[in-house]
């Protein structure tokens, strides 16, 4: 789950390289990369929550480069640097962002730093969308790195009433209005109905699955076996504990580490959902700290 990002960012000290992603459908987008050094030994792929455009994450990585992962910041369809804007004429769901979207931009990363060990991760929506499409390509990436995430079931929330509803109305919404008008409502951005959909459907019944796309989805979480680090924001109501215990429950063969970051952790910021992302350092500490212990040999798959 997610909800509008916050208003301002510390700006970066570092220029991001910008590269443009075609994806196998015609859509475009910006991947930003950035990189304190030309051949980096490892490489995060890192994956937005829903509605936030990438820029948003650059304090992040710039915190993660200078620990030395360079970091990848993908752009969701229809947000941000995206050439498409969600509309009755114009509607997506989960199958173009696994299937299309994210392999465009993961081939650019190959092929921008092909000696590199990659991980992906992501905030949020962006963690479980992660985990998934790890799970599609189980060599392709030596870890998951989650963020305010969880899995979006509604009985792991307190307020499991309202977010139930939340998830019957969604859907509804977005189709009356041709797509969810988020930023008229302070959740997320303008969603496509399909995204809305697929999302709402994880919600109500604790599974993952998107139309168009046969794949069992649990059964490809279940036999993940790539390490995830998980950091929990002690004040998040959006990603509370039992909602990400939820998701890591779909993982049980993989070697997981989780940790809780406070307020003394964030210089004082509030740990919730998005306070974070004006503090990053810490996370980006503990990512190159997990990083760094985890550090093994890995062959990049055949592109």
């Amino acid at each position: 789950m997610t909800s509008v990002a916050p208003s301002t960012i510390d700006s970066p000290s570092l220029e991001p390289e910008i590269v443009p992603v075609t994806a196998e459908d015609g859509a475009r987008s910006e991947l930003l990369l950035l990189s304190m050094r030309p051949s980096p030994q490892h490489v995060l792929y890192w994956l937005p929550a829903m509605g936030i455009p990438a820029r948003h994450y650059l304090p992040l990585a710039t915190a993660l480069a200078a620990h030395g992962v360079a970091v990848a910041l993908h752009e969701w369809r229809g947000i941000g640097s995206s050439d498409r804007r969600a509309g009755r004429q114009a509607d997506w769901g989960y199958r173009e962002l696994l299937l299309a979207d994210l392999p465009a931009g993961v081939q650019a990363i190959r092929a921008r730093w092909p000696q590199a060990a990659r991980r992906i991760g992501g905030h949020s929506l962006g963690g479980q969308l992660a985990c998934l499409y790890a799970a599609l390509h189980p060599q392709a990436f030596s870890g998951i790195a989650l963020v305010a995430s969880g899995a979006p079931y509604w009985r792991r929330f307190r307020h499991r009433y309202a977010i139930g509803a939340a998830y019957l109305l969604a859907p509804v919404l977005a189709a009356a209005h041709g797509y969810l008008p988020g930023r008229r409502i302070g959740f997320g951005g303008n969603e496509a109905r399909g995204v809305i959909a697929d999302w709402s459907r994880s919600g109500r019944t604790g599974r993952y699955a998107a139309s168009g796309v046969e794949t069992d989805f649990e059964r490809r979480l279940a036999g993940q076996r790539q390490p995830v680090l998980a950091l929990r924001l002690r004040d998040d109501w959006l990603g509370p504990a039992a909602s990400l215990g939820w998701l890591l429950g779909k993982m049980p063969h993989a070697v997981q580490q989780t940790d809780v970051i406070a307020p003394h952790d964030l210089q004082g910021r509030p740990a919730d959902h998005f306070g974070w992302m004006k503090q990053p350092g810490a996370i980006a500490s503990r990512i190159a700290c997990w990083i760094d212990a985890r550090d093994t040999a890995f062959t990049p798959p055949p592109s």
